[in-house]
């Protein structure tokens, strides 16, 4: 069921609430083109949602999340040691150094990162770094008394891990902080990883700042301004650029004169209040703002979910309509009137002789077949056995091509292959119940026509005759009708077996009367349509169950939309 929509007027919180709730719930589990990239950018809203815009907008003045990230080997980690002046976070050369996220604030400020406001999907540890691998699903929490209140610095994974999950974490972080410390080097700051980052902070408004690290001394105008210049290229111009050049570390730490600058910057922005609500003003209206593209690129692709879910769908109910249709003609032609049924039929009504002389006795051999069938037993069982077995063999062979059909289809069609998966050769025939139910379903039908005999000899003129043969035989002459009289014949015969032996329609109206025939034959044919449509329908479901388990539930992208008109109504009411 999908999430309940914001009432109209609801306050930001309770509007952006709605809108994640409707995110998260946004099925992208059809893999068609794009769809890996949609669900990325799915979870990047509900993530910024629950990290960022709502702890944020619950407490403006809360501290600010500073976030400091990276590629791999940039000198994050020397970098927030230096500027708390003492060594907090793992550094060195193996790589990934920094696994799990470190966050160091002030004392007066636990209380405001100890507990779930801010990044509710991660656990808090404290204690020493050991450099060891650390759970990716926690973050290490530093109080230190020597870290000016207002002010949190986050030391996170690298954007470009080797490690998927590093990669992830640290683009769930930098979605959650209120500025963005980048850190890059004189020799990777054009490469595309950090330009994708930066982009995206653009996009997005968040505030931002560049740390150009380990740059060689007698390069250091040349590269500064060719750094600077990009910026400038990429709507980045109030960009704060902060560059640390190539030198020795004392102590493990970068020298004083060139970590000052950024140390100040910071701290002032910690002290002075004002400054530091411009700060968090920017990257939230930044935030909320751009949350009506990103929804719109998540509603297209549960839009493209959809028509993939109904071309899937569309393919399976073709190729099941076909097998109807399959069934139908089987059943229309005659076809079934051939081999162990066409014996059984002339064992039943008396001999070759008496096909032979048909046309011409048809007087005497009503007589015949009722002086015979109440005489003697007739093989009458073996001619039910023989039209059950035909029938459940027609039944058979259309829903294994339906299923054929319908997995070739899939497989040329966006999402068809992984939802068929290792499952395919399973699926292109029938279920493993489909033997016990077409069988169950023939011989309902069987019992179906007998009734149908019994009722119709009732009460009739005719009521002798159908006694005098019997409702069993009866029944059976209807059965081999339903396959013979068919309703586009008006008299004549039914060509049976490629023409070698026929049946005169004229037989069954000598021992029912051809309207009564026509009837009993319409109805027993309707129920064997009727029930073959369900064991159709059963078959179909196991595909049609694997589309509606992937695909976006109905409505969905209109929540979206409609959330998403919500959250805009909110922010102008609160402005």
């Amino acid at each position: 069921m999908s999430p309940p929509a914001p009432a109209p007027g609801a306050l930001l919180p309770d509007a952006l609430t709605a809108l994640r709730d409707r995110v998260a719930s946004a099925s992208l589990r059809l893999q068609t083109p794009g769809s890996a990239a949609s669900s990325r950018d799915a979870k990047a809203v509900v993530d910024q949602i629950d990290d960022y815009l709502l702890p944020r907008l619950l407490d403006l003045d809360a501290p600010l999340l500073t976030v400091v990230g990276g590629s791999t080997g940039a000198g994050k980690s020397t970098l927030v040691n230096s500027i708390i002046g003492a060594p907090i976070t793992a550094a060195g050369v193996l790589r990934p150094t920094t696994r799990a996220p470190v966050l160091v604030c002030a004392t007066a400020d636990r209380a405001a990162f100890s507990g779930d406001r801010v990044l509710p999907g991660l656990a808090r540890e404290t204690g020493a770094d050991t450099g060891q691998s650390a759970d990716s699903g926690s973050v290490r929490l530093v109080v230190r008394d020597d870290v000016p209140p207002g002010l949190a610095l986050l030391d996170a994974p690298d954007v470009d891990s080797v490690v998927t999950a590093n990669r992830d974490l640290a683009a769930q972080l930098l979605a959650a902080a209120d500025l963005w410390v980048f850190v890059t080097t004189a020799a990777r700051y054009a490469d595309a990883v950090p330009w994708d980052l930066l982009r995206t902070a653009q996009e997005r408004g968040t505030a931002l700042a560049v740390v150009l690290d380990r740059v060689p001394p007698e390069a250091t105008t040349e590269v500064t301004d060719d750094l600077a210049g990009m910026l400038q290229r990429a709507g980045l111009p109030g960009t704060r650029l902060f560059v640390v050049e190539e030198r020795p570390l004392v102590d493990g730490l970068l020298a004083e004169e060139q970590i000052a600058p950024l140390r100040s910057w910071l701290h002032r922005l910690a002290a002075d209040q004002g400054e530091r609500a411009a700060v968090v003003r920017q990257t939230l209206h930044g935030a909320l703002e751009s949350l009506e593209g990103r929804v719109a690129g998540i509603v297209a692709a549960v839009e493209g979910q959809e028509a993939a879910a109904a071309a899937l769908h569309a393919a399976a109910a073709a190729a099941y309509e076909n097998a109807r249709d399959g069934v139908d003609d089987g059943v229309r032609s005659g076809a079934l009137l051939r081999g162990e049924v066409l014996s059984r039929w002339q064992e039943f009504v008396g001999t070759g002789e008496w096909m032979r002389s048909l046309q011409a006795q048809v007087g005497r051999l009503r007589d015949r077949i009722t002086a015979g069938l109440t005489g003697r037993p007739l093989p009458g069982e073996d001619l039910k056995v023989a039209l059950e077995s035909s029938v459940e063999q027609l039944l058979r062979a259309e829903a294994d091509r339906a299923a054929e059909r319908t997995v070739t289809a899939w497989r040329a069609l966006p999402g068809g292959p992984a939802l068929l998966g290792d499952r395919a050769r399973e699926l292109e025939t029938v279920s493993a119940p489909f033997a016990d139910a077409a069988r169950s379903e023939v011989r309902g039908w069987q019992g179906h026509v007998l009734e149908l005999v019994r009722t119709e000899g009732q009460g009739k003129r005719t009521t002798a005759r159908f006694l005098s043969f019997g409702v069993n035989g009866a029944g059976l002459v209807v059965m081999v009708a339903v396959f013979a009289h068919t309703g586009g014949l008006t008299g004549g015969e039914v060509a049976v077996a490629g023409g070698t032996s026929a049946l005169g329609q004229r037989v069954l109206e000598a021992v029912f009367g051809d309207a009564a025939v026509r009837s009993l034959a319409d109805r027993a044919r309707e129920d064997l349509r009727v029930r073959a449509d369900r064991l159709l329908d059963v078959e179909r479901a196991r595909f049609d169950e694997l589309v509606a388990e992937a695909a976006p539930a109905r409505g969905t992208a209109t929540g979206l939309q409609e959330a998403t008109l919500a959250v805009a109504s909110a922010r102008r009411a609160l402005a």
